[in-house]
């Protein structure tokens, strides 16, 4: 029985690599919305070969503001929100079936297990994904979005996690930390320099130590150092935007 309640809903820009195991974990839902933005390579070949996929194309307006765009394009209330790295298994479907989704002030918060070139790391990041869009959005960042949780939700931590493909090829540490840091700095000043090696040298601290991801040996110092550069070059683009309106 396919489920008829619940919209995924997927935002994708050649995905190709990842595509294919994403939508083959989502085939017991009547609808997938793949929202496609500027997407030149195979991901929308492969989605066609998928039933209950509803391809939607659309420009990129930040992570934020898009997610909810193509949110507005699903015919359930319901929302299933995934990236089209991230991969369900049927434990954790069984385990959404089994919500109250007559609350509409409900939202369930799904355990994601992040891989780093095919290594599990030691980060456990829990995050709203099912939510109802008449009582929720996402917020309006440009990166690192979330869903906005209100006083009158309930939180539900559901037990099963779901694969994160974080990073599959060493070069996509380089193109996200141009895209993040642009989207981070975008219309937005900080003019002490000395801030901009603070940041830096805490976020790899934060990272290997307070997050333990020493424990994963080359991985966790590589995490950490693509940490350490993406806020390195958050701030500094934030610092020359100072500079630069002076």
């Amino acid at each position: 029985m396919l489920i008829n309640n619940i919209s995924v809903v997927i935002m994708a820009k050649n995905a190709q690599e990842t595509i294919t195991e994403c939508l083959d974990s989502l085939v017991r839902f009547e609808e997938v919305i793949l929202y496609l933005n500027d997407s030149v390579d195979d991901t929308e070949k492969i989605a066609k070969n998928y039933k209950n996929v509803k391809i939607i194309h659309g420009e990129f307006i930040g992570f934020g503001p898009t997610k909810n765009k193509a949110a507005t394009y699903s015919s359930n209330d319901w929302i299933l929100s995934l990236d089209s790295d991230e991969i369900l298994n049927d434990k954790l479907v069984d385990e959404i079936l089994q919500q109250d989704l007559n609350n509409h002030n409900n939202l369930f918060v799904l355990h994601r297990d992040n891989y780093f070139l095919g290594h599990k790391t030691v980060s456990r990041d829990y995050i709203v994904r099912v939510y109802n869009r008449e009582k929720n959005i996402f917020d309006s960042s440009l990166v690192h979005e979330k869903v906005q949780v209100h006083e009158f939700n309930k939180k539900i931590v559901l037990k099963n996690s779901f694969k994160h493909l974080n990073i599959i090829d060493i070069n996509q540490t380089l193109y996200k930390t141009i895209k993040y840091t642009d989207l981070a700095a975008q219309d937005k000043k900080m003019c002490y320099f000395s801030v901009v090696i603070a940041k830096s040298f805490f976020a790899f601290f934060h990272t290997y130590v307070l997050r333990f991801y020493f424990l994963n040996g080359w991985v966790g110092f590589t995490i950490a150092i693509t940490s350490a550069n993406r806020r390195f070059y958050k701030y500094l683009k934030r610092f020359l935007n100072c500079k630069n309106s002076a």
